[in-house]
């Protein structure tokens, strides 16, 4: 059965904290975000940036509580302050995309849990 990509995760709002550009790559994300919405460390994320339009692809690994950084290449894609969607993809076949849900997660002040959306199952007869 032929696979489709789905959204697995999504951190929406979050607000970069830091920008490393010594850092060899990825983005460092609070540990506390990362576990809501299921994302392991080293799993491939894509960053959207809210407040320039820049889009990248890496790499998520844990950070201290309240972080976003950008490092590497990446840090020239966003600075301190502005925010954020991280987004983390999966492929599933269409039996298994009517029973998964992606995790999202609304960022609150100091990049804190703020709201946990319910997302709905396909439809069906979609």
């Amino acid at each position: 059965m032929a696979q489709r990509c789905f959204l697995s995760a999504k951190i929406h709002g979050a607000t970069i904290t830091c920008a490393n550009l010594e850092y060899r790559g990825s983005i460092s994300i609070d540990t506390r975000l990362m576990k809501t919405v299921g994302l392991l460390p080293y799993e491939q994320v894509d960053v959207y940036n809210l407040d320039n339009g820049e889009r990248l692809t890496t790499y998520a690994i844990p950070g201290q509580p309240g972080e976003i950084c950008l490092n590497g290449a990446a840090a020239h894609k966003g600075g301190v302050g502005q925010r954020v969607i991280i987004a983390a993809y999966m492929w599933l076949d269409e039996n298994e995309a009517k029973t998964r849900k992606p995790r999202v997660v609304i960022a609150g002040k100091n990049n804190t849990v703020d709201e946990i959306l319910e997302c709905e199952l396909i439809n069906p007869d979609f």
